[in-house]
């Protein structure tokens, strides 16, 4: 029998523990003869010393992976224990396969998370494509790569970028200039995305020529939408009629890809966000995917990931707080 103690330091526990220590469970059920001892960060190994000593490897090469800031899910996890050589995946993905297009100066954007390339996989297969999922994660960034792609490789002949114009929890007045002043704010980052993907004279070309549109989502009212790559960003901030309207101008030669965040609604109290509702009644009509990412997914500072993990917990100790006062309300019958 063999016993091996580790410390655990330099990564996040909830990432490397996995959800409900799902990692280590994986780890357990690879080597059932093995206990797997955890106290935050402190881990101990039991067992014989063949599994002992493969925990530890597994364990190690899990690190290492978070501290090259790849994704470490349940599917990683079980290659390794496979005896795979998930860094050579790795390195693979950093080659051609990944890359969803060539950006300015020849730079690659590339799918980055398992997510992400979940996207780029699924956008290929179906005509519409949900990807849901909190800040940070790339959705955008991702859907307009994707729209790039196809308007390079001549599969749609424009493409049409649109988002609700609600303002994210100010109130800004009225905002001076021309219409398209006015609405430009609200559309900002799409044209960050662009900026990053197409040369300024090219992209200015296509914006002159309206083979790449940007525009508020009220302006889609009527129209119909084809042989485009059209992009609906902030899609959580559409009420049900906004939503319906946008999905019903699909041409048949479309491709779509609506974003959004559940936990960002700016909408004002009055409305009600319509995506959760769509999400839900489109679920089982084929040609149309759904993507969630997570907190894993995020591409920003290393602080977001933990920022919007501190939220979700806020947001589960609420719930949890307000089911527990329905349960114990009192109710009183009409006797009393």
């Amino acid at each position: 029998m063999s016993e091996i103690e580790l410390t655990i330091d330099g990564v996040d526990l909830r990432e490397l523990y996995g959800e409900r220590n799902k990692n280590l469970d994986i780890l357990q059920e690879s080597y059932p003869e093995l206990q797997i001892i955890s106290r935050g960060n402190y881990l101990k190994l039991n067992g014989k010393k063949k599994a002992t000593q493969n925990a530890k490897a597994n364990l190690e090469s899990m690190i290492r992976l978070l501290r090259m800031n790849k994704p470490l899910d349940d599917m990683t996890v079980k290659d390794l224990v496979a005896g795979e050589n998930v860094f050579e995946n790795h390195v693979e993905e950093s080659n051609s396969k990944t890359t969803i297009v060539h950006g300015r100066n020849g730079k690659p954007i590339k799918a980055r998370t398992r997510n992400q390339r979940k996207m780029v996989e699924s956008i290929d297969k179906n005509d519409v494509v949900f990807a849901i999922g909190p800040a940070g994660t790339g959705k955008t960034y991702t859907a307009v790569a994707l729209a790039v792609r196809a308007l390079k490789h001549k599969l749609v002949r424009k493409i049409i970028l649109t988002r609700p114009a609600v303002e994210a929890g100010e109130n800004l007045g009225f905002l001076p200039g021309d219409l398209k002043d006015k609405v430009d704010p609200y559309l900002r980052p799409l044209y960050d995305a662009l900026d990053d993907m197409i040369p300024g004279e090219k992209l200015n070309h296509f914006m002159e020529n309206r083979t790449i549109e940007i525009a508020p989502l009220a302006y889609m009212r009527g129209r119909t939408l084809d042989n485009a790559f059209i992009i609906l960003d902030e899609a959580q901030n559409c009420t049900m009629a906004q939503i319906k309207m946008f999905l019903t101008r699909l041409g048949p030669s479309a491709k779509c890809m609506i974003t959004g965040d559940m936990s960002q609604v700016d909408l004002p109290r009055s409305q009600h966000s319509g995506l959760k509702q769509v999400v839900r009644m489109l679920e089982p009509i084929d040609g149309i995917d759904f993507i969630k990412l997570g907190a894993e997914d995020v591409v920003r500072h290393r602080l977001v990931k933990q920022i919007i993990r501190a939220f979700e917990k806020e947001d589960d100790q609420n719930t949890k707080t307000k089911k527990k006062k329905a349960t114990f309300a009192p109710s009183f019958s009409e006797e009393e």
